[in-house]
Protein backbone atom coordinates (compact mmCIF):
# COMPACT_ATOMS: atom_id res chain seq x y z
CA UNK A 1 0.00 0.00 0.00
CA UNK A 2 1.58 3.23 -0.50
CA UNK A 3 2.40 5.81 1.68
CA UNK A 4 0.34 8.90 2.74
CA UNK A 5 2.57 11.06 1.07
CA UNK A 6 2.27 9.36 -1.92
CA UNK A 7 -1.32 9.58 -1.91
CA UNK A 8 -3.32 12.08 -4.23
CA UNK A 9 -5.70 14.56 -2.61
CA UNK A 10 -8.67 12.81 -3.24
CA UNK A 11 -7.78 9.24 -2.31
CA UNK A 12 -6.13 11.04 0.71
CA UNK A 13 -9.70 12.02 1.48
CA UNK A 14 -10.99 8.64 0.98
CA UNK A 15 -8.35 6.84 3.40
CA UNK A 16 -9.15 9.59 5.87
CA UNK A 17 -13.33 8.19 5.46
CA UNK A 18 -11.84 5.19 5.62
CA UNK A 19 -9.74 5.51 8.74
CA UNK A 20 -12.52 7.55 10.26
CA UNK A 21 -15.36 4.65 9.64
CA UNK A 22 -17.15 6.43 6.90
CA UNK A 23 -16.45 4.07 4.37
CA UNK A 24 -18.00 0.28 4.56
CA UNK A 25 -16.86 -2.74 2.24
CA UNK A 26 -17.62 -6.12 2.64
CA UNK A 27 -21.47 -7.58 4.36
CA UNK A 28 -22.91 -5.15 5.98
CA UNK A 29 -23.15 -5.77 10.33
CA UNK A 30 -26.67 -7.38 11.13
CA UNK A 31 -28.21 -8.55 14.10
CA UNK A 32 -26.46 -11.71 15.07
CA UNK A 33 -28.65 -15.50 15.79
CA UNK A 34 -31.34 -15.10 19.03
CA UNK A 35 -30.82 -17.53 21.47
CA UNK A 36 -26.70 -18.35 21.80
CA UNK A 37 -24.08 -16.60 23.36
CA UNK A 38 -22.02 -14.46 20.97
CA UNK A 39 -18.56 -14.99 20.85
CA UNK A 40 -15.65 -12.48 21.89
CA UNK A 41 -14.58 -10.34 19.44
CA UNK A 42 -10.98 -10.72 18.19
CA UNK A 43 -9.70 -8.29 20.44
CA UNK A 44 -11.83 -9.30 23.51
CA UNK A 45 -10.10 -12.91 22.96
CA UNK A 46 -6.98 -11.44 23.56
CA UNK A 47 -7.55 -9.25 26.63
CA UNK A 48 -9.80 -12.09 27.82
CA UNK A 49 -7.11 -14.63 27.72
CA UNK A 50 -4.24 -12.57 29.52
CA UNK A 51 -6.79 -11.37 32.28
CA UNK A 52 -7.29 -15.02 33.26
CA UNK A 53 -3.70 -15.67 32.38
CA UNK A 54 -2.51 -13.02 35.33
CA UNK A 55 -5.96 -13.64 37.35
CA UNK A 56 -6.27 -9.95 38.00
CA UNK A 57 -3.31 -9.29 39.66
CA UNK A 58 -2.00 -6.80 38.50
CA UNK A 59 -5.33 -5.36 37.11
CA UNK A 60 -3.70 -4.98 33.90
CA UNK A 61 -7.16 -3.62 31.91
CA UNK A 62 -8.49 -1.60 34.56
CA UNK A 63 -8.93 1.84 34.05
CA UNK A 64 -10.45 4.95 35.87
CA UNK A 65 -12.18 7.66 33.55
CA UNK A 66 -12.99 10.81 35.43
CA UNK A 67 -15.63 13.62 34.34
CA UNK A 68 -15.38 16.60 35.99
CA UNK A 69 -18.18 18.96 36.52
CA UNK A 70 -18.72 22.71 37.11
CA UNK A 71 -21.92 24.19 38.18
CA UNK A 72 -24.96 23.56 39.72
CA UNK A 73 -25.81 19.12 39.25
CA UNK A 74 -28.88 16.82 40.34
CA UNK A 75 -27.16 13.61 41.45
CA UNK A 76 -30.14 11.91 40.68
CA UNK A 77 -30.82 12.96 37.61
CA UNK A 78 -26.97 11.80 36.43
CA UNK A 79 -27.82 8.22 37.89
CA UNK A 80 -30.83 8.37 35.31
CA UNK A 81 -28.76 9.35 32.37
CA UNK A 82 -25.56 6.95 33.58
CA UNK A 83 -28.50 3.94 33.49
CA UNK A 84 -29.60 5.08 30.00
CA UNK A 85 -26.39 4.62 29.08
CA UNK A 86 -25.65 1.09 29.96
CA UNK A 87 -29.91 0.28 28.97
CA UNK A 88 -28.94 1.66 25.29
CA UNK A 89 -25.09 -0.30 25.32
CA UNK A 90 -25.71 -4.33 25.86
CA UNK A 91 -21.75 -4.44 26.28
CA UNK A 92 -21.81 -2.84 29.33
CA UNK A 93 -23.86 -5.21 30.80
CA UNK A 94 -22.38 -7.96 29.54
CA UNK A 95 -19.76 -10.57 31.46
CA UNK A 96 -17.55 -13.76 29.25
CA UNK A 97 -17.28 -16.78 30.05
CA UNK A 98 -15.95 -20.05 28.51
CA UNK A 99 -18.32 -22.61 27.78
CA UNK A 100 -17.17 -26.10 26.33
CA UNK A 101 -13.87 -24.40 25.21
CA UNK A 102 -15.13 -21.57 23.65
CA UNK A 103 -15.28 -17.61 25.25
CA UNK A 104 -18.66 -16.44 24.75
CA UNK A 105 -20.35 -13.26 26.00
CA UNK A 106 -23.28 -13.02 28.32
CA UNK A 107 -25.64 -10.23 27.74
CA UNK A 108 -27.71 -9.77 30.97
CA UNK A 109 -31.14 -7.52 31.64
CA UNK A 110 -31.01 -3.93 32.47
CA UNK A 111 -31.14 -3.34 35.93
CA UNK A 112 -30.35 -0.27 37.35
CA UNK A 113 -26.57 0.97 38.77
CA UNK A 114 -26.30 3.05 41.99
CA UNK A 115 -23.60 5.39 42.14
CA UNK A 116 -21.42 5.52 45.36
CA UNK A 117 -21.63 8.84 46.82
CA UNK A 118 -19.42 9.98 48.64
CA UNK A 119 -19.51 13.92 49.61
CA UNK A 120 -15.83 15.76 50.76
CA UNK A 121 -16.75 19.01 51.44
CA UNK A 122 -16.20 18.71 55.28
CA UNK A 123 -12.46 18.60 54.09
CA UNK A 124 -9.70 21.40 53.31
CA UNK A 125 -9.14 21.67 49.25
CA UNK A 126 -6.15 20.16 49.76
CA UNK A 127 -7.26 17.19 51.08
CA UNK A 128 -10.07 16.56 49.07
CA UNK A 129 -8.12 16.27 46.03
CA UNK A 130 -5.44 13.73 48.12
CA UNK A 131 -8.72 11.83 48.77
CA UNK A 132 -10.88 11.65 46.31
CA UNK A 133 -8.35 10.22 43.87
CA UNK A 134 -7.25 8.09 46.90
CA UNK A 135 -10.49 6.50 47.04
CA UNK A 136 -10.72 6.15 43.30
CA UNK A 137 -7.21 4.90 42.86
CA UNK A 138 -8.55 1.78 45.66
CA UNK A 139 -11.72 1.57 43.72
CA UNK A 140 -9.77 1.30 39.95
CA UNK A 141 -6.95 -1.54 41.75
CA UNK A 142 -9.71 -4.07 42.82
CA UNK A 143 -10.04 -6.61 39.88
CA UNK A 144 -13.30 -7.65 38.00
CA UNK A 145 -14.35 -11.27 38.06
CA UNK A 146 -15.05 -11.34 34.57
CA UNK A 147 -17.47 -13.81 34.67
CA UNK A 148 -19.26 -12.30 37.38
CA UNK A 149 -18.92 -8.56 37.84
CA UNK A 150 -20.54 -5.46 35.57
CA UNK A 151 -17.28 -4.67 34.73
CA UNK A 152 -17.88 -0.84 35.82
CA UNK A 153 -18.45 0.59 38.99
CA UNK A 154 -19.21 4.47 39.08
CA UNK A 155 -18.39 6.76 42.27
CA UNK A 156 -19.49 10.40 42.53
CA UNK A 157 -17.81 12.43 44.35
CA UNK A 158 -18.88 15.97 45.78
CA UNK A 159 -15.49 18.35 46.13
CA UNK A 160 -17.90 21.51 46.74
CA UNK A 161 -20.98 23.39 46.49
CA UNK A 162 -20.49 23.42 43.14
CA UNK A 163 -17.79 20.76 42.27
CA UNK A 164 -18.30 17.05 41.60
CA UNK A 165 -16.31 14.28 39.76
CA UNK A 166 -17.91 10.94 38.27
CA UNK A 167 -15.13 8.42 38.63
CA UNK A 168 -15.92 5.56 36.31
CA UNK A 169 -13.37 2.43 36.84
CA UNK A 170 -14.21 0.23 34.12
CA UNK A 171 -12.61 -2.54 32.24
CA UNK A 172 -10.90 -2.35 28.96
CA UNK A 173 -12.52 -5.24 27.57
CA UNK A 174 -15.87 -2.91 27.09
CA UNK A 175 -14.54 0.01 26.40
CA UNK A 176 -11.76 1.90 24.52
CA UNK A 177 -10.58 5.27 23.87
CA UNK A 178 -13.19 6.20 21.46
CA UNK A 179 -15.81 4.97 23.91
CA UNK A 180 -14.51 6.90 26.87
CA UNK A 181 -13.38 10.22 25.87
CA UNK A 182 -15.70 10.69 23.16
CA UNK A 183 -19.15 8.68 23.16
CA UNK A 184 -20.21 8.27 27.15
CA UNK A 185 -19.27 11.32 27.91
CA UNK A 186 -21.14 13.12 25.01
CA UNK A 187 -24.31 10.44 25.93
CA UNK A 188 -24.14 11.17 29.37
CA UNK A 189 -24.45 15.05 28.64
CA UNK A 190 -27.48 14.22 26.26
CA UNK A 191 -29.41 12.40 28.44
CA UNK A 192 -28.36 15.12 31.64
CA UNK A 193 -29.45 17.90 29.74
CA UNK A 194 -32.80 16.23 28.40
CA UNK A 195 -34.00 14.32 31.43
CA UNK A 196 -32.91 18.07 33.58
CA UNK A 197 -35.40 19.66 31.21
CA UNK A 198 -38.46 16.81 31.73
CA UNK A 199 -37.57 15.48 28.19
CA UNK A 200 -37.44 11.88 27.04
CA UNK A 201 -34.59 10.47 26.20
CA UNK A 202 -32.75 12.08 23.16
CA UNK A 203 -30.84 9.58 20.74
CA UNK A 204 -31.87 7.59 19.00
CA UNK A 205 -31.84 3.65 19.56
CA UNK A 206 -28.44 1.93 18.78
CA UNK A 207 -29.32 -0.41 14.90
CA UNK A 208 -26.65 -2.46 16.09
CA UNK A 209 -24.71 -3.87 19.52
CA UNK A 210 -21.34 -4.71 20.46
CA UNK A 211 -21.66 -8.74 20.46
CA UNK A 212 -23.21 -8.24 16.38
CA UNK A 213 -20.23 -6.76 15.30
CA UNK A 214 -18.20 -9.75 17.02
CA UNK A 215 -20.52 -12.31 15.33
CA UNK A 216 -19.87 -10.42 12.25
CA UNK A 217 -16.23 -10.37 12.45
CA UNK A 218 -15.83 -13.92 12.88
CA UNK A 219 -18.31 -14.79 10.20
CA UNK A 220 -17.30 -12.30 7.53
CA UNK A 221 -13.37 -11.26 8.02
CA UNK A 222 -11.35 -15.22 7.66
CA UNK A 223 -10.47 -14.55 4.79
CA UNK A 224 -8.11 -11.23 5.30
CA UNK A 225 -6.02 -13.01 7.88
CA UNK A 226 -4.09 -15.15 5.23
CA UNK A 227 -3.48 -12.21 3.13
CA UNK A 228 -2.19 -9.67 6.47
CA UNK A 229 -0.03 -12.41 8.21
CA UNK A 230 1.66 -12.45 4.72
CA UNK A 231 2.47 -8.59 4.63
CA UNK A 232 3.57 -8.94 8.95
CA UNK A 233 5.61 -12.28 8.38
CA UNK A 234 7.69 -9.67 5.71
CA UNK A 235 7.23 -6.68 8.17
CA UNK A 236 8.70 -8.21 11.44
CA UNK A 237 11.34 -10.47 9.45
CA UNK A 238 14.32 -10.67 11.87
CA UNK A 239 12.79 -7.80 13.89
CA UNK A 240 15.86 -6.45 16.32
CA UNK A 241 15.58 -7.64 20.06
CA UNK A 242 15.04 -3.98 21.75
CA UNK A 243 15.45 -3.56 25.78
CA UNK A 244 15.55 0.33 25.37
CA UNK A 245 15.04 2.43 27.48
CA UNK A 246 14.57 -0.11 30.56
CA UNK A 247 17.19 0.37 33.61
CA UNK A 248 16.92 -3.11 34.99
CA UNK A 249 17.65 -5.02 32.31
CA UNK A 250 17.92 -8.37 34.46
CA UNK A 251 14.09 -7.59 35.83
CA UNK A 252 11.32 -10.42 34.92
CA UNK A 253 8.81 -8.53 32.54
CA UNK A 254 6.40 -11.73 33.10
CA UNK A 255 4.40 -9.47 35.80
CA UNK A 256 3.37 -6.22 34.25
CA UNK A 257 3.00 -3.80 37.35
CA UNK A 258 2.88 -0.11 36.77
CA UNK A 259 2.89 3.52 37.66
CA UNK A 260 2.21 6.87 36.30
CA UNK A 261 3.88 9.90 35.47
CA UNK A 262 2.06 13.14 34.18
CA UNK A 263 4.08 15.31 32.16
CA UNK A 264 2.95 18.32 30.32
CA UNK A 265 4.40 20.53 27.13
CA UNK A 266 4.33 23.84 27.68
CA UNK A 267 1.77 26.11 25.61
CA UNK A 268 4.20 27.53 23.26
CA UNK A 269 6.21 24.36 22.63
CA UNK A 270 2.75 22.84 22.20
CA UNK A 271 1.43 25.20 19.43
CA UNK A 272 4.71 25.19 17.78
CA UNK A 273 4.21 21.40 17.21
CA UNK A 274 1.14 21.62 16.19
CA UNK A 275 1.98 24.07 13.57
CA UNK A 276 5.29 21.65 12.54
CA UNK A 277 2.32 19.22 11.68
CA UNK A 278 0.32 21.32 9.71
CA UNK A 279 3.31 22.77 7.95
CA UNK A 280 4.84 19.33 6.81
CA UNK A 281 1.09 18.05 5.76
CA UNK A 282 0.89 15.53 8.73
CA UNK A 283 -1.21 14.76 11.95
CA UNK A 284 -0.29 15.17 14.97
CA UNK A 285 0.12 11.81 16.28
CA UNK A 286 2.68 11.47 13.45
CA UNK A 287 4.85 14.46 14.31
CA UNK A 288 4.45 13.07 17.95
CA UNK A 289 5.62 9.21 17.58
CA UNK A 290 8.53 10.31 14.74
CA UNK A 291 10.11 12.38 17.85
CA UNK A 292 9.72 9.66 19.72
CA UNK A 293 11.62 7.50 17.32
CA UNK A 294 14.13 9.85 17.13
CA UNK A 295 15.08 10.20 20.77
CA UNK A 296 15.05 6.34 20.94
CA UNK A 297 17.14 6.37 17.90
CA UNK A 298 19.69 8.71 19.45
CA UNK A 299 20.24 6.24 22.65
CA UNK A 300 20.24 3.36 21.16
CA UNK A 301 22.56 4.17 17.96
CA UNK A 302 20.95 1.56 16.00
CA UNK A 303 19.42 1.18 12.66
CA UNK A 304 15.49 -0.15 13.11
CA UNK A 305 13.54 1.50 16.03
CA UNK A 306 10.52 -0.57 16.94
CA UNK A 307 6.86 1.02 18.16
CA UNK A 308 3.67 -0.18 18.87
CA UNK A 309 0.19 1.99 18.82
CA UNK A 310 -3.14 1.08 19.27
CA UNK A 311 -5.46 1.41 15.59
CA UNK A 312 -9.07 1.48 16.06
CA UNK A 313 -9.22 -1.51 13.68
CA UNK A 314 -12.95 -2.12 14.46
CA UNK A 315 -14.08 1.54 14.22
CA UNK A 316 -13.61 1.51 10.18
CA UNK A 317 -17.41 0.32 9.82
CA UNK A 318 -19.68 3.47 10.08
CA UNK A 319 -22.39 0.54 11.60
CA UNK A 320 -20.23 0.87 14.73
CA UNK A 321 -18.84 4.05 15.05
CA UNK A 322 -21.39 5.24 18.07
CA UNK A 323 -21.12 1.67 19.92
CA UNK A 324 -19.62 1.56 23.15
CA UNK A 325 -17.15 -1.33 23.48
CA UNK A 326 -13.56 -2.05 22.64
CA UNK A 327 -12.10 -2.10 18.79
CA UNK A 328 -8.44 -2.03 18.96
CA UNK A 329 -5.86 -3.52 17.99
CA UNK A 330 -1.93 -2.86 18.96
CA UNK A 331 0.29 -2.92 15.58
CA UNK A 332 3.65 -2.74 15.29
CA UNK A 333 5.33 0.58 13.69
CA UNK A 334 8.79 -0.66 12.74
CA UNK A 335 10.48 2.65 11.43
CA UNK A 336 14.26 2.42 9.58
CA UNK A 337 16.39 4.73 11.30
CA UNK A 338 20.13 5.71 9.89
CA UNK A 339 22.50 7.62 11.61
CA UNK A 340 22.07 11.00 9.34
CA UNK A 341 18.30 10.21 8.97
CA UNK A 342 16.65 13.46 9.22
CA UNK A 343 13.59 14.31 11.29
CA UNK A 344 11.57 14.87 8.03
CA UNK A 345 12.86 12.03 6.24
CA UNK A 346 11.59 9.57 9.26
CA UNK A 347 8.38 11.74 8.91
CA UNK A 348 7.66 11.04 5.90
CA UNK A 349 8.68 7.09 6.14
CA UNK A 350 6.06 7.14 9.23
CA UNK A 351 3.80 8.07 7.18
CA UNK A 352 3.49 4.87 4.89
CA UNK A 353 4.78 2.68 7.71
CA UNK A 354 1.52 3.61 9.66
CA UNK A 355 -0.88 3.47 6.81
CA UNK A 356 0.57 -0.09 6.15
CA UNK A 357 -0.07 -0.92 9.39
CA UNK A 358 -3.96 0.66 9.77
CA UNK A 359 -4.68 -1.53 6.50
CA UNK A 360 -3.32 -4.59 7.88
CA UNK A 361 -4.48 -4.26 11.41
CA UNK A 362 -7.59 -7.10 11.96
CA UNK A 363 -5.69 -9.70 12.81
CA UNK A 364 -4.99 -9.75 16.74
CA UNK A 365 -1.08 -9.09 17.70
CA UNK A 366 -0.96 -12.29 19.58
CA UNK A 367 -2.93 -14.41 16.88
CA UNK A 368 0.04 -12.89 14.67
CA UNK A 369 2.76 -13.93 17.56
CA UNK A 370 1.82 -17.70 17.20
CA UNK A 371 1.33 -17.60 12.79
CA UNK A 372 4.86 -16.47 13.15
CA UNK A 373 6.07 -18.30 15.53
CA UNK A 374 10.19 -18.70 15.29
CA UNK A 375 10.60 -15.54 14.08
CA UNK A 376 13.27 -13.24 15.88
CA UNK A 377 10.90 -11.13 18.49
CA UNK A 378 11.18 -7.87 20.94
CA UNK A 379 11.95 -9.73 24.14
CA UNK A 380 9.71 -11.90 26.60
CA UNK A 381 7.43 -8.71 27.60
CA UNK A 382 3.72 -8.33 27.42
CA UNK A 383 3.89 -7.70 23.51
CA UNK A 384 5.75 -9.81 21.91
CA UNK A 385 7.09 -7.22 19.09
CA UNK A 386 7.72 -4.32 20.56
CA UNK A 387 8.30 -2.82 24.44
CA UNK A 388 6.90 0.76 23.68
CA UNK A 389 3.58 2.01 22.37
CA UNK A 390 2.08 5.25 21.87
CA UNK A 391 -0.90 6.70 21.46
CA UNK A 392 -3.36 10.18 20.75
CA UNK A 393 -6.26 10.22 22.99
CA UNK A 394 -9.09 10.91 21.05
CA UNK A 395 -10.68 14.60 21.19
CA UNK A 396 -13.31 15.30 23.57
CA UNK A 397 -16.77 16.29 22.27
CA UNK A 398 -18.34 19.45 23.15
CA UNK A 399 -21.09 18.53 26.12
CA UNK A 400 -22.64 22.05 26.35
CA UNK A 401 -21.57 22.10 30.43
CA UNK A 402 -18.77 23.10 32.13
CA UNK A 403 -17.54 19.37 32.25
CA UNK A 404 -14.76 18.02 31.63
CA UNK A 405 -13.10 13.80 30.79
CA UNK A 406 -9.45 12.85 31.67
CA UNK A 407 -7.78 9.78 32.74
CA UNK A 408 -4.57 11.83 34.03
CA UNK A 409 -5.54 11.46 37.69
CA UNK A 410 -5.97 7.56 38.90
CA UNK A 411 -3.02 5.05 38.77
CA UNK A 412 -4.42 1.51 38.20
CA UNK A 413 -1.52 -0.18 39.97
CA UNK A 414 -0.86 -2.50 36.18
CA UNK A 415 0.58 -1.42 32.90
CA UNK A 416 -0.47 -3.33 29.69
CA UNK A 417 3.32 -2.57 27.82
CA UNK A 418 6.54 -1.56 29.55
CA UNK A 419 6.30 1.46 28.33
CA UNK A 420 3.17 3.32 27.42
CA UNK A 421 3.48 7.08 26.48
CA UNK A 422 -0.25 8.57 25.97
CA UNK A 423 -0.47 12.18 24.66
CA UNK A 424 -3.78 14.10 24.99
CA UNK A 425 -4.01 17.29 22.88
CA UNK A 426 -6.13 19.95 24.71
CA UNK A 427 -6.69 23.36 23.68
CA UNK A 428 -4.07 24.71 26.71
CA UNK A 429 -1.66 22.08 25.86
CA UNK A 430 -0.44 19.02 25.02
CA UNK A 431 -0.26 17.41 28.02
CA UNK A 432 -0.18 13.16 28.28
CA UNK A 433 0.74 10.21 30.66
CA UNK A 434 4.15 7.51 30.79
CA UNK A 435 2.97 4.50 31.77
CA UNK A 436 5.48 2.49 32.87
CA UNK A 437 6.57 -1.06 35.08
CA UNK A 438 8.49 0.19 37.67
CA UNK A 439 10.21 -3.23 37.81
CA UNK A 440 11.63 -2.76 34.63
CA UNK A 441 12.85 1.27 34.25
CA UNK A 442 13.53 3.89 37.00
CA UNK A 443 11.31 6.91 37.28
CA UNK A 444 14.60 8.75 36.29
CA UNK A 445 15.27 7.51 32.92
CA UNK A 446 11.57 8.03 31.94
CA UNK A 447 11.51 11.28 33.14
CA UNK A 448 15.03 11.64 30.78
CA UNK A 449 13.06 10.49 27.86
CA UNK A 450 10.45 12.83 28.09
CA UNK A 451 12.85 15.36 28.61
CA UNK A 452 14.80 14.73 25.28
CA UNK A 453 11.45 14.47 23.50
CA UNK A 454 10.73 18.05 24.33
CA UNK A 455 14.11 19.26 23.88
CA UNK A 456 14.31 17.42 20.53
CA UNK A 457 10.75 19.39 19.26
CA UNK A 458 12.13 22.71 21.03
CA UNK A 459 15.44 22.22 18.38
CA UNK A 460 12.94 21.72 15.84
CA UNK A 461 10.07 24.40 16.47
CA UNK A 462 11.43 27.31 18.05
Amino acid sequence: MQGLSQLSDAKRILFDRYLQGRVSSGPKIGRRPQGIPAPLSLVQEQLYSRELEFAGNPPLYNECVTVRMLGPLDPDVLERSFNEIIRRHEVWRTSFETKAGQSVQIVHPHRPVQFSRIDLRGLSEAERETEAVRLAGEDVRRPFQLNKDLLLRPTLVRMGDEEHRLFLAVHQIVVDGRSAYQIYPYELAAHYKAFLAGQPPPLPELKIQYADFAWWQRECLNGEEARQINYWREQLRDLPVRGWPAAKPNASTRCCYGRIHPFAFSPQLSTHVRDLSKLRNSTLFLVLLTGLATVIRRCERSGDVVLGTLSPSGRKRSEVMDLLGYLLNPVTLRLNCGEHTTFDELLHQARGVVSDAIANDDVPIEHLARALEGNDRAGPGPSPFFNIAVSLQPPTPEFGLPWSVTSMDVDSGGSPWPLYLAFIDRPEGIIGRAQFNPDLFEIGTIKHVLQDLQLLFEGICL
